[in-house]
């Protein structure tokens, strides 16, 4: 298919041109319909990137985040793994029939099973590791031992590469085999191979126990960086005219093996499209047939209540060649501009602030550790305090207006088994009546936004604290506190 070229172009910090939408032969008003039905859903969009015919065609970032904030990709990652063993396997350096235990003989166990004797590094690939079920990235994270050696722990349920079940262990294996074969972690290996190339700056990769990148998950970087890897892939692995990737490796890669709808670490879909995913829909999608990508984030519980919706309107909105309709183009730019737009902090009236400004709050026997709490008040601040084993750990928040602040708040069980040290949140308290105080704290490089309800009687607070999205529990039990002397 002939797609039409960009014809308005820029070079913003992601170094991506830009054109009109009706100049790629992108239909602006079915655009506008996949947001409408999104919002009418109550979906949590918080980046949009569409790019066709060589330029970004339409982009938005739904406060607070924006383009320049890496972001947490959860499983998203492994497609950027994969790109690492086409890599590997191009220089000569691993092979898919390699067996997994000849790169690791100081972690097997004493008598190797012959199913674990034959599992490879494509078993690895396609998730037929033969797992019996998906070891998630949130239980690696709370192991301190080697993850290799936790690895071989794991027992086998079927023959490897009969049966896909879909598993973070499989995709850290991998990046311990391009350690072992590389001297390098995946990161640094990817770094002058894949990042640089591309444009990709100021990305993080969490490191294990075994100093190796869980490869699965753990990398944050930004949307027009997902973005540009389906446009790499859309190009059979050229960027700029350099070869990249090979192009076999990439049709390999993005096509299902196995009958599974899986390819090496990319989802296949039901159109020759593909797609690299990441819990809570950190996406990007490619549609070969129309030459478009798609790169979004958001914090949404599951993919497949957005993959519909998704597929109602693209690859619909994508037309044979340029269009007329300047005014859908003109709507839907103002519609991706207006959410960005900062939202306001509207409050009740209330006497509390000056009498409880400064009580330590006494809790009561909690899971969480937690042994007291307190709320500062000043002038348009609130500074809540929480005390634990770890010791004191505090969030100023906005009292009219949300504040960019950074915070260490215990809370990885609500939030997918990461720690967020250091994090950047956007951060406002409210008023809802006279009695119950509303904290915000929306963590703006990644999909979770915490929301803490007090309520305040006499002596006595609780505090109910939940999340918008999480792969378990999206709430604490309620904490019940006491202030000193009463």
């Amino acid at each position: 298919m002939s797609i039409p070229a960009a014809t308005q172009s820029g070079e913003p910090a992601d170094g991506l041109k830009r054109a009109a939408p009706r100049s790629v032969g992108i239909d602006s008003a079915e655009v506008l319909a996949f947001l409408d039905e999104v919002e009418a859903r109550g979906l949590e969009l918080h980046s949009f990137m569409l790019h066709r015919g060589g330029a970004v065609a339409a982009e938005g970032w739904w406060w607070p985040y924006r383009p320049q904030r890496p972001y947490i990709m959860h499983s998203l990652a492994k497609s950027f793994l994969a790109c690492a063993v086409g890599l590997a396997l191009d220089e000569g350096l691993l092979h898919l029939d390699d067996k997994v235990v000849s790169f690791f003989p100081e972690y097997l166990p004493s008598k190797v099973e012959d199913s674990l004797a034959a599992m490879s590094v494509e078993d690895l690939l396609t998730m037929r590791s033969g797992h019996g079920e998906e070891t998630s990235g949130a239980i690696w994270r709370g192991i301190g031992t080697s993850w290799i050696s936790e690895f071989f722990n794991i027992p086998l349920a079927h023959p490897p590469g009969t049966k896909f079940v879909y598993t973070s262990a499989a995709s850290y294996m991998l990046s311990a085999i391009l350690f072992k074969v590389t001297g390098q972690t995946l990161h640094a290996y990817l770094k002058p191979r894949l990042f640089d190339p591309l444009g990709i700056s100021g990305e993080s990769w969490d490191v294990g126990p075994d100093g190796i990148n869980p490869g699965g998950n753990g990398l944050s970087c930004k949307t027009a960086d997902i973005l540009k890897l389906g446009i790499l892939h859309a190009q059979l692995g050229l960027w700029e005219g350099k070869r990249i990737l090979s192009e076999s490796w990439v049709l390999e890669a993005t096509r299902s093996h196995g009958g599974n709808n899986y390819g090496y670490h990319w989802v296949t879909g039901p159109d020759g499209d593909y797609r690299a995913i990441g819990l809570f829909v950190q996406m990007t999608i490619v549609f070969p047939k129309h030459g478009a990508v798609i790169a979004m984030t958001a914090g949404i519980d599951q993919s497949p209540t957005l993959l519909p919706i998704l597929y109602r309107h693209f690859p619909a909105a994508f037309k044979d060649g340029p269009l007329k309709d300047a005014a859908a183009d003109a709507q839907l730019k103002d519609r991706l501009e207006s959410v960005a737009a900062p939202h306001a902090i509207v409050s009740a009236p209330s006497a509390l602030p000056s009498r409880i400004s400064g009580l330590v709050y006494r809790a009561a026997a909690n899971p969480q550790g937690i042994r007291s709490v307190r709320f500062d008040f000043t002038a348009g601040r609130c500074v809540f305090h929480l005390s634990d084993a770890d010791g004191d750990h505090a969030i100023e928040m906005g009292l009219s207006d949300f504040i960019e602040t950074r915070a260490s708040m215990p809370g990885r069980d609500l939030h997918h088994g990461y720690v967020l040290q250091d994090a950047l949140v956007v951060a406002g308290a409210r008023w809802r009546d006279a009695t119950t105080l509303e904290m915000t704290w929306i963590f703006a490089q990644s999909a979770f936004r915490d929301t803490i309800i007090c309520r305040f009687e006499g002596p006595e607070v609780t505090l109910d604290r939940s999340v918008n999205v999480n792969s378990k529990s999206l709430s604490h039990p309620t904490l019940k506190g006491s202030a000193a002397g009463g």
